[in-house]
């Protein structure tokens, strides 16, 4: 091994340690401020939490279009929502043995909406403009839509947030997104360094990088009881990474459509997310189902390194 890959298995790992500790934070302090205004823990998660852990993807995506490398933003969107389906959810079920939904708060049909906006703008294997402002417009459609949905009971006492919370939300979410940063920079000059290429890196390593605080925030939520926010932040995560990257990049420059992603990745995209749909459902996300959802990971990483 050379120095400088040494270097950076040194960066990866003190990047994702910051990663760790200030996702921590930002769960934290988003519930109790969230709670306080009187907002639901289901909202919580697919607004502030959501946007929050979905800033990575933004900020690389932006980076991408300015650096003459705009092939990146499609790989990274949509490997970072099958990343967030498949591998996220399916490690949250299976840490929490059990993901509870409440299917009547759930926003499946934006989520489906999305998905399927996505294809279709695709299909021509071009991102217009045009597309991009109807993508923010679906955005602020989706903001309202789930505000608007808040449900609270006016007799009960909220919660109180202080000084000390609005800290920590800033700071942890600002932590978040360089401790992603890092790591994805990292984790590519790691593949750089051992010849992988570039249409790799995209839908597989860049886009599990930028999913790795709702990997992190998820299984966190979990652990505290807060399925709510877990499941919120999956699937408000991908609300804005298909309406907030895809039409904020665009806005930067052209977007290149590679032939891998509309023959694979993308329709796999949208038949897991149908099967999300099917699966909350149920009103829940077991165990078993949890594990057929990372054998699906499995499958697209293999299928991805087989394209090489």
């Amino acid at each position: 091994m050379t120095s400088a890959l040494l270097i950076q298995f040194i960066i990866f790992i003190v990047a994702l340690a910051a990663l760790l500790k200030a996702s921590d934070w930002f769960v934290d302090s988003a519930e109790k401020i969230g709670l306080s205004w009187g907002i639901s823990p289901f909202v919580i998660g697919v607004t502030i939490v959501a946007f929050g852990t979905s800033l990575p993807e933004l900020a690389s995506s932006i980076a991408a279009v300015m650096g003459g490398e705009s092939k990146i933003v499609i790989g990274n969107v949509v490997g970072s929502n099958i990343t967030n389906i498949v591998l996220v959810l399916g490690l949250v079920a299976i840490v929490a043995k059990r993901i509870p939904v409440d299917f009547k708060t759930m926003d499946l049909p934006l989520l489906l909406g999305s998905a399927f906006l996505f294809w279709f703008t695709l299909q021509d294997a071009k991102f217009e403009i045009w597309e991009a402002i109807l993508c923010l417009a679906c955005l602020v459609m989706f903001l309202v839509s789930s505000f608007s949905s808040n449900e609270n009971d006016g007799d009960e006492e909220l919660p109180k947030s202080t000084g000390k919370d609005f800290l920590f939300l800033f700071l942890g979410g600002a932590l978040v997104w360089l401790g992603a940063k890092f790591t994805i920079e990292a984790i590519q000059n790691i593949c750089t360094e051992t010849g992988i290429s570039s249409g790799f890196i995209a839908q597989t390593v860049v886009a599990l990088g930028t999913s790795l605080p709702e990997v992190v925030v998820s299984i966190s939520a979990a652990r505290k009881g807060q399925s709510g926010i877990a499941v919120g932040n999956v699937i408000g995560s991908n609300i804005f990474n298909t309406y907030a990257v895809m039409g904020i990049a665009r806005l930067f420059g052209d977007l290149i459509v590679e032939d891998s992603i509309l023959q694979f990745s993308l329709p796999l995209m949208v038949v897991l997310t149908v099967m999300l749909a099917f699966m909350v459902l149920t009103s829940k996300i077991s165990r078993w189902e949890g594990a057929l959802l990372l054998v699906f990971y499995a499958f697209f990483i293999i299928q991805s390194i087989l394209s090489l």
